[in-house]
């Protein structure tokens, strides 16, 4: 890949190439709007320095993905110091779409995040991580530095309260489902 190898054209096109999903990964991962742009640009930094450690013996997505949910939470964690704003079946719309993705399923998913919005910090990770990045329990209790049973707990949680917002119909100011 001649990103990897450092050339400056290449890496551009691989940047604006990833920049809606790495938008859309850190949109499900943190609360408002406010801190995306930021934290996008952030994660697209760290996704420079680290292609050379890419040993592409994974999906490159996967690698990708890692890496912004990792500078996501770094964000976050340090932002708590600060007044931080963390941020059909509603569990299936958590899929990353896909680039042709229909403008209804484009309103489903910005109703789903302001759902997700709702749910405890600890719920939406658990969430995303499973369903959106598709790691594992273990994956994830590794990732969060929590017990195995916490995951399955939060999981369990997390997708209960969400189907109950949205089948109460519930819908953020000016929007609907």
């Amino acid at each position: 890949m001649a990103a990897m190898r450092g050339q400056r054209d290449a890496t551009e096109s691989l940047l604006l190439e990833l920049l809606p999903r790495v938008r859309n990964l850190v949109r499900y991962l943190v609360r408002g709007d406010s801190d995306v742009e930021d934290i996008a640009q952030e994660s697209l930094i760290a996704l420079v320095r680290g292609l050379p450690t890419y040993r592409g013996d994974g999906r490159f997505h996967g690698w990708v993905d890692r890496v912004v949910v990792r500078t996501t939470f770094a964000w976050i964690k340090r932002s708590r110091g600060r007044e931080a704003r963390y941020s059909e079946d509603p569990v299936e719309l958590l899929a990353v779409p896909s680039d042709e993705a229909p403008a209804d399923e484009y309103l489903h998913r910005r109703h789903l995040v302001a759902l997700l919005d709702r749910l405890s910090t600890e719920q939406r990770h658990a969430l995303v991580l499973h369903h959106v990045l598709e790691l594992s329990v273990q994956e994830i209790s590794t990732e969060l530095g929590v017990p195995f049973e916490t995951v399955r707990s939060r999981l369990r949680l997390g997708r209960t309260a969400l189907r109950a917002l949205a089948s109460d119909g519930e819908t953020p100011e000016g929007e609907s489902p």
